[in-house]
């Protein structure tokens, strides 16, 4: 527990949540959901947390026209994903956002907190709305703003993110402390980021300089977790590589982007340092190097793939889950809220 959550009294809880976009791949399990089953089952820093993970389908259609039912399937696919995992609806509150209210409804208050030069500077912002900023969705600019109310409507302390994220993170301090002292309270936690492990950004399989992406249009360049078991393996072989062996040192992975990639997978996969990692496979050239990786990839996402094939059969299951996640997670969404209308002002 922090010295900030200690402080102010807030119960240490975790929430994070991914876009319901379509096709989880690789790097979302081991840069997200992995991480999210491990502070589920073991806590953290040693000490117990409650942990709320989401599909953010508001978010999924900020960017551009979107077929309502591919969001519907990519957001119950997404479910499958994460119990195919290791999220336990049980010990996790498993949501799908939009059946949240109290989401959008702090949004609107938290609309009224930012500022827009805060919104301006946001990177994703300048990536996504391009030079065509006069077309984007007035949703997309505001999307940090909604960031920021999926996190505080749960008072959560920590959020488990990427280095990309990090900044809307900030953001959400930003606007948790400028409201904090708008109305003279501490009632909103000052959350912190959890940037850790060896793959928090996995690259892609065929430029190891760009993230993993399901929008890419080479299929090969990433692994999709519902790949089967042989184009897993056949993917981790035809992963771009160079000619030289493994070295002794991660310093020695500094100019090879696409070795230190498969590196960090291995380390990610096995649940170890890339310190670790790159002790036991120094010197192996890649010939070697690439079967034990595409072993260990489909002993690890095999089982996973198969056992969301099997929930996607189900998907009134899936429905279920999200409807008493969404009860649960209104208990404790509904009196933040409400306490927020009262400082606020909000009669009733």
């Amino acid at each position: 527990m922090t010295e900030q959550t200690q402080r102010t009294g807030f119960t240490p809880r975790v929430f994070s949540g991914i876009q319901p976009s379509g096709g989880l791949t690789l790097g979302n399990y081991l840069g997200a959901i992995k991480r999210f089953v491990d502070m589920q089952d073991r806590g953290l820093n040693g000490q117990p947390v409650e942990t709320v993970y989401c599909m953010v389908d508001l978010h999924a259609i900020t960017a551009k026209l979107h077929d309502p039912e591919t969001l519907r399937r990519n957001t119950r696919e997404l479910c499958a994903g994460f119990i195919a995992a290791g999220v336990d609806p049980e010990k996790s509150v498993l949501i799908n956002q939009s059946q949240v209210p109290e989401h959008a409804q702090l949004a609107w208050i938290f609309n009224c907190v930012a500022r827009m030069g805060w919104m301006q500077r946001m990177t994703q912002w300048k990536d996504k709305a391009g030079k065509n900023s006069e077309n984007a969705s007035l949703g997309l600019f505001a999307y940090p703003a909604l960031m920021a109310a999926d996190i505080l409507i749960y008072h959560a302390t920590h959020v488990p993110v990427g280095e990309d994220q990090k900044q809307h993170i900030e953001l959400t301090r930003d606007i948790a402390a400028k409201f904090n002292h708008d109305y003279g309270v501490d009632f909103f936690p000052i959350t912190e980021p959890v940037i850790e492990g060896a793959a928090t950004r996995v690259m892609s399989l065929r430029d190891g300089t760009k993230k993993m992406s399901k929008s890419d249009p080479s299929d090969a360049s990433r692994i999709n977790m519902t790949d089967d078991a042989d184009a897993i393996a056949k993917k981790i072989r035809k992963a771009k590589t160079d000619p030289e062996p493994l070295p002794e040192t991660l310093d020695g992975l500094k100019d090879r982007p696409d070795a230190r990639n498969l590196v960090n997978i291995f380390a990610g996969l096995s649940d170890i340092s890339a310190e670790d990692a790159i002790a036991q496979v120094a010197g192996q050239q890649f010939g070697q190097f690439k079967p034990m990786l595409a072993d260990l990839a489909v002993a690890k996402l095999a089982p996973i793939s198969e056992e969301m094939a099997r929930l996607m059969q189900d998907t009134a299951e899936i429905d279920a889950i999200l409807n008493r996640g969404a009860s649960r997670a209104r208990e404790i969404t509904a009196p933040v809220l409400k306490r927020t209308y009262d400082i606020v002002g909000m009669v009733g």
